[in-house]
């Protein structure tokens, strides 16, 4: 796949509109006091920004270019920027300011594990730090190097590694290369009639070998499982050679090595293939939309669901607020839409005693035989009408299902009409679930009075587990002037990770650690595990050469 923007989410050409979503301008402009409808900034021109030049020692290069041909190494500047960070909030204000401290000063595309290895011995020969790059869409400052970082740095794009390379039926399990992204992975197992099952947010524009670095979750990691459960075998390239997991089922031979790689963040080495869990492609998929009266309703019923012996594929539930946008969302209705909606409205607020200003808007995923899924839909609907809540049908399922991959872009629009916008996501037992959703939005809207700003804060819970959920906050404000943005987005964005951890739950449930999560990391695993950390990495890197700074 092509690279993406260099300043924004998504491929060139791709944008999110507010032109056909009538509702959507005035709910903005209510909640936000922002008028999206004026003109945007225009996207900086790459041109008339200062590209520091590479430093890359002529041997350097001259070992890079025998491990994988002059072909796949790359000093462009374009090239060296998109490989420089991720897509964090504060990832794409820096991009679009020109703040560059230290790129990378060489990107190379190995073509396979041989190539891999040799860079990181060229890399090891003359004291380059190496980053391993996937598709570029972290969130947590996963692939920046150390600003004080003195030594070359090497971007190994891993996307030339993208095949799916065998699958053993019996055992449902798939060998795959781990730079292959999310489309062409599902595209590859699906010719052959299976599915892997994940597919985070980020999915159009991230790999397999991203997923596991960072410990990912997808939408439908309740039947499927999160990248943890998913993911089987492993090579990995590091310092001291190969590292070879076996794909078994489970094992007892010491502290789990899968494991440790799991979340390394490249931390111990470059990911090059992956044997991970597949599954026959459903023979029916479908999501139903939901209403619940309050979001005390809606968690309770998804809690009940996770409990039970339901087995759905998707289960989320949105607050008030978000339900509110989801709303403001949607596009042009027809005349018939209209009558509906006006006549749901009044048997809501009528025959069903609804405050509408409390209403949550639900989705809930099934996948399996015609008679599975029937069976699941009368065993959750069961459920949810014990907590009050109503089936609208497929249509709201459907265009969440078509929809669910455009999210990143939204914060792109706003952020060109200077408004800044992000998300933070945590886990917690179900009995903590409702303490800690309101403490943080109290921690939120404490944090955008502290700075005197107006703001938006809105939740829903996004996976669930037999023993609790993730809760995923979004929110937005119009900082006091533009060149204080990143200055208040911390404000906000560490009022909200701290209430987290001092609410008993963790600072990241999927987008990782990296640099924006790490001054918490203590809090949440406590000093020895921070110490177990230290010890990992410095044993296996002590040199520091792969992507150091992060995590610890």
């Amino acid at each position: 796949m092509a690279a993406m923007k260099w300043w924004g989410w998504g491929s060139e050409g791709v944008e999110f509109t507010h032109e056909d979503k009538p509702g959507l301008a005035p709910f903005i402009q209510k909640v936000l006091g922002v008028d999206v409808r004026r003109s945007p900034l225009a996207p900086p021109r790459i041109e008339d920004l200062e590209i520091p030049a590479p430093a890359l020692p002529d041997d350097l290069r001259a070992a890079l270019e025998q491990a994988v041909t002059s072909a796949f190494v790359s000093l462009e500047p374009l090239d060296r920027v998109v490989h420089a960070r991720g897509k964090s909030l504060r990832d794409l204000i820096r991009q679009r300011g020109g703040y560059f401290p230290h790129l990378p000063d060489v990107v190379v595309r190995p073509g396979n594990e041989d190539e891999v290895s040799a860079v990181l011995r060229a890399a090891l020969a003359t004291d380059a730090i190496v980053i391993p790059f996937g598709g570029g869409s972290s969130i947590s400052g996963s692939l920046e190097a150390p600003a004080d970082e003195l030594r070359p740095v090497i971007s190994v794009d891993l996307a030339r590694l993208d095949a799916v390379l065998a699958i053993d039926g019996p055992s449902r399990l798939a060998r795959v290369q781990a730079g292959v992204f999310g489309p062409h992975l599902e595209q590859q197992l699906g010719a052959q009639g299976y599915t892997f099952g994940h597919f985070p947010d980020s999915f159009t524009h991230s790999t397999l070998g991203g997923w596991i670095a960072t410990r990912s979750s997808g939408m439908q990691s309740d039947r499927y499982g999160d990248i943890a459960d998913l993911t089987r075998g492993l090579r990995v390239v590091t310092t001291s050679g190969t590292l070879v997991t076996r794909p078994v089922p489970s094992a007892s031979t010491g502290p789990s090595v899968r494991e440790m790689v799991l979340g390394s963040e490249g931390r111990l080495g470059l990911i090059t293939e992956v044997t991970v869990h597949v599954r026959r492609t459903p023979e029916r998929r479908t999501i139903l939309g939901y209403l619940f009266p309050t979001f005390a309703d809606g968690l309770a019923a998804i809690r009940d669901i996770a409990a039970g012996e339901c087995s759905v594929s998707v289960t989320r539930v949105s607050d008030a607020p978000e339900t509110a946008f989801s709303f403001a969302m949607r596009q042009r209705p027809t005349l018939l839409d209209k009558l509906k909606s006006k006549a749901l409205t009044s048997y809501l607020r009528r025959g069903r005693g609804y405050d509408l200003g409390q209403m949550c808007l639900s989705f809930i995923g099934y996948e399996g035989s015609e008679g599975h899924v029937a069976e699941q839909r009368k065993a959750v609907g069961a459920i949810v009408k014990r907590h009050r809540g109503l089936c609208i049908g497929s249509s709201p399922g459907a265009l969440y299902d078509q929809k669910k991959f455009d999210t990143p872009h939204i914060r792109d629009f706003l952020l060109d009409r200077g408004v800044a916008a992000d998300v933070s996501e945590t886990s917690m037992p179900w009995s903590r679930l409702m303490p800690v959703y309101d403490a943080v939005t109290a921690a939120a809207y404490a944090a955008l009075a502290e700075i005197g700003v107006q703001g938006y804060v809105m939740c829903h819970l996004s996976h669930s587990y037999h023993a609790g959920a993730c809760l995923y906050f979004t929110f937005a404000f119009e900082p006091t002037r533009v060149e204080d943005m990143i200055a208040e987005y911390d404000v906000v964005k560490n009022a909200i990770q701290q209430a987290f951890v001092d609410n008993g739950a963790t600072l990241s449930h999927h987008h990782a650690v990296g640099t924006e999560h790490a001054r918490w990391l203590e809090e949440d695993i406590s000093t020895p595990g921070v110490a177990m950390l230290k010890a990992l990495f410095d044993g296996t890197d002590p040199g520091r050469h792969l992507n150091p700074g992060k995590i610890v």
